[in-house]
C-alpha cells in the first residue's frame, strides 16, 4: 500500500494534503529513512510516525444541505457508474485534491457520496486543477485497489484533446525525454526537461497527433501518454515548441497574441479513457465533452469534435 494511503487508513481524522505534508517534510521515517507519498510499504517494513494532533476540529459539521447539495453536484457530473466505480467530468478549475488554499476539491466532496456501510468513494488517480475531463473514482477498497493497479501496469489508456499554438511539422510522433520537478518539495511545481541519471528525473513518453489546425496559428492535437508524469503533456508540447493555450506554466512563446473570443484558459481535455472494469476485467470506455471554453474554442475555429482522432493508432507502449 502507498505510504500516503496507510496513514490516511489508519488515521482517517487527518486530511489527506496534512498526511502528505507529513511524509514530504520527513516526519515520517520506514525502515529509518525518509519516505516519498507514492512510496509502496512492504510487509514487515517499520513505519515511525510523528505524534499526531487527532482531536476532531471545533467548527461545526457540514450540514445536511451542504451534503446533499456535494452529492447532487457529484452526481451531475457522472458520465458512467455502477456497484464498483464511478467516471466524472471534472469541471476546469476544480481541485482533485486539496493544498495551500484550496477548501473545494473532489476529494473533500467525496465525502458526501459515502455510503450505508461506511464505504467512501475513492480517487484512483488525479487530473490537474485546470485539466478538465474523465476522472475515476473507486467506490469500494477493492476496486480503488485494482483500478490503481491498472495504472501502475498501464493497462489504463488515456487519451487528452489540446488546443496548441503553431502546428507540428511532423503531424503524428512521438516525445520521449526525462522531466523532473524544479523544487522537489512542492507538489504542483513546474517539470522541466532532464538528463537521464539526473537525480529524481523519471522518463516520460507521450504520442500525438495533429487532429485539425486553424491556418499555422493553432492546432488540435491528439495526446496518448503512455507514462503519467506530473504536467507530462504540458511539459511536452512545450518541449516541441507547441505550447498548451492558456496554460499559466508553461506557454513561453514570444509576442504571441491570443486569437480574439479565445479564453485565455488551460485548453487541455481528458477525452476518453479505457480501463478493465476492476470486477469483470472487461473493457469500459467513457469519453468526455468539450469543456465550455474549449468547446467555445472549436466553434470559433471551425473544429468538428465528431472528426476523426488519428490518435487511436498509436502504439499503447
Amino acid at each position: 500500500m502507498r505510504i500516503d494511503r496507510f496513514l490516511s487508513a489508519r488515521f482517517p481524522q487527518l486530511p489527506f494534503t496534512r498526511v502528505q505534508s507529513i511524509v514530504r517534510k520527513g516526519e515520517l521515517r520506514v525502515d529509518g529513512k525518509r519516505a516519498k507519498p507514492n512510496d509502496r510499504l512492504e510487509p514487515g517494513s517499520s513505519v515511525r510516525v510523528p505524534p499526531l494532533k487527532l482531536e476532531q476540529p471545533a467548527d461545526r459539521p457540514r450540514s445536511a444541505a451542504k451534503v446533499a447539495g456535494d452529492a447532487e453536484f457529484l452526481r451531475s457530473l457522472i458520465l458512467y457508474e455502477d456497484a464498483d466505480m464511478m467516471i466524472l467530468n471534472k469541471p476546469f478549475g476544480l481541485a482533485v485534491q486539496g493544498g495551500s488554499g484550496t477548501v473545494r476539491h473532489v476529494d473533500g466532496l467525496l465525502e458526501a457520496l459515502t455510503g450505508p456501510d461506511g464505504q467512501r468513494p475513492r480517487l484512483v488517480h488525479r487530473l490537474d486543477k485546470d485539466t478538465a475531463g474523465c476522472l475515476i473514482v473507486a467506490k469500494t477498497r477493492l476496486a480503488a485497489a485494482t483500478l490503481a493497479k491498472s495504472f501502475r501496469s498501464r493497462a489504463a489508456r488515456k487519451i487528452y484533446w489540446a488546443l496548441v499554438a503553431g502546428v507540428p511539422r511532423t503531424r503524428q510522433g512521438r516525445v520521449s525525454t526525462y522531466l523532473v520537478k524544479d523544487e522537489p518539495t512542492d507538489a504542483d511545481a513546474r517539470m522541466r526537461v532532464a538528463k537521464h541519471g539526473d537525480e529524481g528525473a523519471s522518463h516520460a513518453l507521450t504520442y500525438y497527433a495533429t487532429v485539425d489546425q486553424a491556418a499555422q496559428k493553432l492546432a488540435w492535437l491528439s495526446l496518448k501518454p503512455v507514462t503519467g508524469r506530473t504536467h507530462q503533456l504540458r511539459a511536452h508540447a512545450a518541449h516541441i515548441g507547441h505550447p498548451i493555450v492558456g496554460d499559466p506554466k508553461y506557454f513561453d512563446v514570444e509576442n504571441w497574441e491570443l486569437p480574439g473570443g479565445i479564453q485565455n484558459r488551460l485548453h487541455l481535455l481528458a477525452r476518453r479513457i479505457v480501463i478493465p472494469h476492476p470486477r469483470s476485467g472487461q473493457p469500459i470506455d467513457v469519453s468526455a465533452p468539450l469543456p465550455p471554453h474549449m468547446a467555445q474554442s472549436w466553434n470559433l475555429l471551425g473544429f468538428d469534435a465528431a472528426r476523426y482522432d488519428p490518435i487511436v493508432e498509436a502504439p499503447e507502449a
